[in-house]
């Protein structure tokens, strides 16, 4: 399989000469090669970016070859200090007309003064951008015209050059720059013909697009990279240029990745209920404790090789910075390619996927009521192993369901989904530890079981501008507001200054929590640890209340402090036992080891102050790229504070692009 982003290596040098005067018309016999060339080509659009001058110019220039005209660079524009191109205009050969010539006998006019052109401008200082087009010529122009322009000589040059034995580097520059979907468009991808059958295409590990998911696919990647320049997307191709797999990521996400990377979900929600549209979803957690995208992808087949085709498109684009945790459903092949890609993540299923497949699985059995209640027992009660075995052990013997080869299944895989064997393990709030949590996917809302590609790329930005707003709200409101406090606990006013608005609610129900604990007791000492006995007052089923006793370890020294629930790692807070304790020992303030930086208000403006260039950074345009990126959404952040913040932002970024575009124009 084939990578393919617009964005790649290209094909000809930067010692490759470009022709910037005529162009003569020389003939070329070998067919074999001018078959390359018959397929139709993707022609140039507004907003279509490339990484290098080259690049841009091998595109248009392959574009010409397959509808039977030259080109040559008409205009350049460079600065005059650094003589370093910034703008171009390329032209079709014919464009303009010749000097007149005083020979006596001057050469007939061969240009027809043709207005095709395009027109790049290099933005960032490092990609090239389609800023014009004009697609219409004057004259006549076909493929099967049996005539070779000299700005097409080059291709083949190049290829020789290389010593190939076949003339491939063109066809390479056709799927850099048509993308596959439009590939797919002219190889039948959308309908399957007979002529496939005939070729014996296996389709099913295709994806199947319907009559304009093709054109919407194409169009959403054109748009996103003209709106979003810091969008990244993978396609993947077979040998005959068939569509497998798509991954993309926006700016929001890989930047959001940066900031919570620690536990991600990998959903497959929609392979698993067989829906139209193969989507695949990285979901992380934010400071907020809300779901937040991290990367999406269209997956066509479901096997260890494509599902490591998009786990390597969401690692390159992650700038290869690994995970700690990995949730996903119980996919076999998924399994493996984590275990490929990821082999130093812990890797875990999703509980709510799982428990909520009961039902289905055992819904038939005699008798199902007490056997579901018995199996969420077993998993959301136990505090130690043993229970859990006894739990398990009583439910299988009660109804007979040894041969129950499901839940054989979940028995043997028991350690990468069952709380009691993950107290470990940090889920930052991912891992349900009661029969009432319960997880959503991030499109829910958004996608049903017969949702067409297009019907989603539409609904997408709608999709993430409710989010981010949602996130950004929160952002507001939790810098903004002063929460009621419900005790007098130290605790509860202390995270009450740091957290965010929903954290510091989830934390506040566990400092109130501490009152229906009772006869907190030390049971043994060793050395700086001691062992407390904490009871508490619960509610099991209806009014009915029952009495559980929760070990708690208390390290004096550094003043560290671990509850049996191990709330803490499943959640990312402190849970009412571990608090009783450190009330019972005269500790007033949470130690700040349990007070994580991740749900702290100001989590994303303190962690701008460690991001900074070397000296070995400063003539990196990528780095300078990703520094402005980052300081931009602090001043976004300020500038959304107030009315006020709002309008002293827009003037300064007002003042700062007309300031820029004075200085384009001086070089125009």
């Amino acid at each position: 399989m084939e990578a393919v982003c617009l964005n790649s290596e290209p094909i000809f040098g930067e010692g490759d000469e470009y022709e910037d005067g005529n162009c003569s018309i020389l003939e070329h016999s070998d067919d074999a090669q001018e078959m390359q060339f018959k397929k139709e080509l993707l022609p140039p659009n507004v907003g279509l970016e490339f990484e290098s001058f080259d690049e841009a110019y091998d595109f248009y220039n392959v574009y010409a070859k397959g509808q039977g005209f030259g080109i040559r660079v008409s205009n350049s524009w460079f600065r005059s200090k650094r003589k370093e191109r910034y703008r171009a205009k390329l032209s079709c050969s014919s464009a303009s007309f010749k000097k007149k010539s005083e020979a006596n006998n001057p050469r007939p006019e061969t240009r027809t003064g043709c207005p095709a052109m395009v027109i790049i401008k290099l933005v960032d200082a490092q990609r090239w951008r389609i800023v014009e087009v004009e697609l219409e010529h004057n004259h006549p122009v076909s493929p099967e015209i049996k005539r070779f322009y000299k700005s097409h000589k080059k291709m083949f040059l190049a290829a020789k050059r290389a010593q190939q034995s076949e003339p491939v580097k063109e066809i390479h520059t056709i799927k850099l720059y048509r993308t596959a979907v439009v590939d797919s468009i002219c190889n039948g991808l959308s309908k399957t013909d007979e002529r496939d059958d005939r070729n014996h295409v296996d389709h099913s590990k295709h994806l199947d697009l319907k009559e304009g998911d093709a054109n919407a696919v194409y169009n959403f990647f054109c748009r996103m990279k003209l709106t979003n320049p810091d969008f990244f997307y993978l396609l993947d191709l077979d040998d005959e240029g068939h569509l497998n797999n798509v991954f993309w990521a926006d700016a929001w996400s890989r930047i959001a990745y940066n900031y919570f990377s620690d536990t991600i979900a990998i959903d497959t929600t929609n392979l698993t209920n067989k829906y139209e549209m193969p989507l695949i979803s990285f979901v992380g957690v934010n400071h907020h404790g809300q779901s937040v995208l991290l990367g999406c992808g269209f997956l066509g087949h479901e096997s260890v090789e494509y599902f490591v085709w998009m786990l390597r498109a969401w690692l390159t684009c992650m700038l290869g910075k690994h995970p700690q945790v990995i949730v996903t459903d119980q996919s076999k092949p998924l399994q493996i390619a984590v275990s490929e890609v990821f082999p130093q993540a812990r890797h875990c299923y999703c509980l709510s996927y799982i428990m909520h497949r009961v039902p289905e699985k055992l819904g038939g059995l005699i008798g199902f009521e007490v056997v579901r209640r018995q199996l969420n027992k077993a998993v959301y009660d136990s505090l130690k192993i043993s229970e859990f075995e006894t739990f398990w052990g009583e439910m299988i013997n009660q109804h007979s369901l040894r041969d129950n080869k499901w839940l054989q299944l979940l028995y043997e895989d028991r350690q990468r989904w069952v709380p009691v064997y993950l107290k470990d393990t940090s889920f930052v709030g991912m891992l349900p530890i009661n029969e009432s949590e319960g997880s959503s996917a991030f499109f829910d809302g958004y996608v049903h079981k017969h949702t067409s590609f297009k019907e989603f790329l539409d609904k997408y930005d709608l999709a993430l501008q409710r989010k981010q707003m949602k996130e950004a709200m929160e952002d507001f409101e939790s810098r903004n507001s002063s929460f009621e406090l419900k005790t007098k606990s130290n605790f509860e006013l202390q995270l009450s200054k740091v957290y965010t608005k929903e954290m510091f609610k989830k934390c506040q129900i566990e400092v109130e929590g501490m009152y229906s604990c009772f006869n907190t007791k030390q049971v043994t000492t060793n050395g700086p640890i001691m062992t407390f006995v904490v009871k508490e007052r619960i509610e099991v089923e209806g009014n009915e209340k029952e009495v559980r006793h929760y070990e708690v370890l208390f390290e004096t020294t550094q003043t560290e402090v671990r509850c049996i629930c191990s709330l803490f790692n499943f959640k990312g807070y402190l849970c009412r036992h571990a608090l009783s304790v450190l009330n019972y020992n005269g500790v007033e303030k949470i130690p700040l080891q349990y007070i994580l930086p991740r749900w702290n208000k100001d989590y994303k403006r303190n962690s701008l102050l460690d991001i900074g260039f070397s000296d070995a950074d400063v003539d990196s345009p990528v780095l300078w790229y990703n520094h402005l990126f980052r300081c931009a959404l602090q001043v976004l952040e300020e500038g959304a504070q107030s009315q006020e913040h709002y309008l002293t932002v827009m003037q300064e970024l007002d003042t700062l692009l007309t300031k820029f575009s004075l200085v384009d124009k001086s070089f125009m």
